[in-house]
């Protein structure tokens, strides 16, 4: 299992050996310890550049991942999960918004962008796969924190 972080902001200081143990914890619950996963934190700006440029989108989001696992290409290397991408700079907001500790909202951000990686999706017509996904990062919130996620 190789887990890569970098952190790109300034906005927060953030315990990566913290992130990088939730991390690990998370792909061993979901059977894929054997895989390799990156996550870059960042601000607002290269969110936003993100956005932009691979989502034709021109506002920063407080969470992005692109699978390896989908597309012409996934075959190549089965063990290369994909790419989590958070703005530090939204979860904080978020994070306040929410009366919440950031640590939270950056675990729940870590797990939401990997569910997506893993095929969850929480924008699909079928409200049951909504609803997978969210009792899913409910389980996930709990494994970590073991208490409840208040959504």
């Amino acid at each position: 299992m190789a887990i890569s972080i970098q952190n790109h902001q300034k906005k927060a200081k953030i315990d990566l050996r913290r992130l990088r143990r939730a991390l690990k914890k998370l792909l061993l619950h979901v059977d894929c310890a054997d895989s390799d996963i990156s996550l870059l934190l960042t601000d607002d700006d290269e969110i936003t550049g993100i956005n932009e440029r691979y989502l034709g989108r021109n506002y920063p989001t407080n969470v992005i991942s692109f699978s390896f696992l989908e597309g012409e290409y996934s075959g190549i290397n089965p063990g290369l999960l994909g790419d989590v991408v958070i703005s530090v700079e939204t979860a904080l907001r978020d994070a306040e918004k929410g009366g919440i500790p950031l640590e939270d909202e950056l675990d729940f951000l870590l797990i939401h962008g990997l569910l997506h990686i893993l095929g969850y999706d929480h924008e699909h017509p079928d409200p049951d796969r909504t609803q997978e996904m969210q009792k899913k990062e409910q389980e996930l919130f709990f494994l970590l924190h073991g208490y409840p996620l208040d959504l």
